[in-house]
């Protein structure tokens, strides 16, 4: 069996590390475009502010490893185009510019995403710049060091941790959120609120409902930054907009999403029986709406990439789905969620409600009992948890896993509100914090069912 994979990302090494374990009798071809792989671009805003000393530091593989395994490893390769009527592939050697054609029993689409361009005049300044790939990530940490006044555009997690990034080393931030609240995608905006006045308390300035709508040069050599809240003068901008997948070599030719991304079933094999798809390249089974979403994350990507290598000879292994689990670190607070919001789970047309716990995470009695902010989002039909986020200068992050997990297996309010947890002084109440907000939701819905 000849196996092809496309894209050495995060779901392509996963992909083919698990084709080495199930498949050893394979034949593995990788191409891919990009000289270096296997960037952590969440390491791009922790060499900035100094956590980490290189870029080079957050690459986990190397594909020499590869090749001594038997792997043909194609690096600076371009697939120009792929035939799936035939199985062929046209691929470029970006070095010497000679063209090939290869043939594949089994292809592996794992081509990842870009960063989404938005339409904007003056996009295409030399003083705006990107950050997903190891490339961008290094021009970006080039010209800050010139630098004094950034402009991040995008409130997600990137742009946040960019400007605590480029506070904590010394500059000027302005943030630019186009909608009404940072992080809207992820959180509530009470929590989103919390995130945005730690942020200017550290001296980030933060702008939101501004959409920006052209760059220019000034006379003076600066960035000229114009908004619908405004004109803004920088010495450079950072864009941290979403992504697209990139899929185009097979478009018209498998099933896909309305942007682009690629339709699996739950073994990762696309509408052609011997294409398979994962990571940024493909969609996901959102489980809160047993819909199908597009969700470009690592931890996806890789759990995405190892069930295609896994299924790629046999179907093998079905995927779980996901709740899209998130998280951040923001000057010592850590902010994560799980699941749907209270209006994406509306736009879902879902019978929702929602409740806010504010508490002591610990008994106060213990020093440092900061409080944790839990907003929990649940259906009032069947009660059935539907997300969660949480805020806290204390470490919460594995409660976004608790919720996933509970989530997962369909759990409701009432047993969210006597799930068992442990209870010790260092770590939580006697009721933990996801007790304690069930049992206001079950509070709000007039008391618990009878079992």
């Amino acid at each position: 069996m000849k196996v092809v994979v496309v894209g050495f990302t995060h779901a392509g090494i996963a992909a083919v590390e698990q084709v080495l374990t199930t498949y050893p009798e394979a034949e593995i071809t990788v191409y891919e475009r990009q000289a270096k792989i296997s960037y952590l671009s969440c390491a791009t805003y922790l060499h900035i502010e100094g956590t980490i000393p290189e870029l080079s530091d957050a690459m986990y593989a190397d594909p020499a490893d590869f090749e001594k395994q038997g792997v043909t490893m194609a690096l600076q390769h371009d697939v120009i185009n792929i035939d799936s009527n035939v199985h062929t592939l046209l691929v470029q050697d970006l070095i010497t510019k000679q063209m090939a054609t290869t043939h594949y029993d089994k292809l592996i689409m794992t081509t990842g995403s870009i960063t989404a361009i938005p339409a904007i005049t003056g996009i295409e300044n030399p003083k705006v710049l990107l950050c997903k790939t190891y490339d961008q990530a290094h021009d970006l940490c080039q010209h800050t060091v010139q630098q004094r006044r950034i402009a991040i555009i995008g409130g997600s997690y990137v742009g946040v941790e960019l400007a605590e990034a480029y506070i904590n080393s010394g500059h000027q931030v302005l943030l630019l959120q186009q909608t009404a609240h940072l992080l809207n995608k992820y959180v509530e905006p009470l929590i989103a609120d919390q995130v945005a006045d730690v942020l200017v308390e550290k001296g980030v300035q933060v702008v939101t409902n501004a959409q920006v709508t052209a760059f220019a040069d000034t006379a003076d050599d600066q960035l000229l930054v114009t908004t619908k809240q405004g004109d803004f003068v920088v010495d450079m901008a950072a864009m941290s907009a979403g992504m697209v997948p990139q899929t185009d070599l097979l478009e018209g030719q498998i099933a896909m999403a309305a942007n682009g991304a690629i339709l699996t079933d739950d073994y990762m094999q696309t509408s052609d029986p011997d294409i398979l798809a994962a990571g940024d390249a493909a969609a996901s089974h959102f489980n809160p709406t047993k819909s199908n979403v597009y969700a470009p994350l690592a931890s996806q990507a890789v759990r995405q990439g190892a069930l295609a290598g896994m299924n790629v000879g046999e179907r093998r292994l079905r995927s779980i789905g996901t709740q899209i689990s998130t998280g951040m670190m923001v000057f010592g607070h850590t902010v994560v969620g799980t699941g749907l919001t209270l209006a994406s789970a509306q736009a879902a047309q879902r019978h929702v409600a929602h409740v806010v716990y504010t508490g002591a995470y610990r008994p106060e009695f213990m020093p440092d009992a900061v409080p944790v902010t839990v907003e929990l989002i649940y259906d009032r039909n069947n009660r059935q948890v539907l997300g969660a986020q949480l805020m806290s200068e204390h470490d919460v992050s594995q409660a976004a896993n608790t919720v996933s997990a509970f989530m997962q297996n369909g759990g409701t309010i009432d047993q969210l509100a006597f799930l068992d947890m442990l209870f010790s002084p260092n770590f939580n109440q006697p009721f933990n914090y996801l007790n304690l907000a069930a049992q206001l939701a079950v509070k709000q819905e007039n008391g618990y069912l009878r079992t």
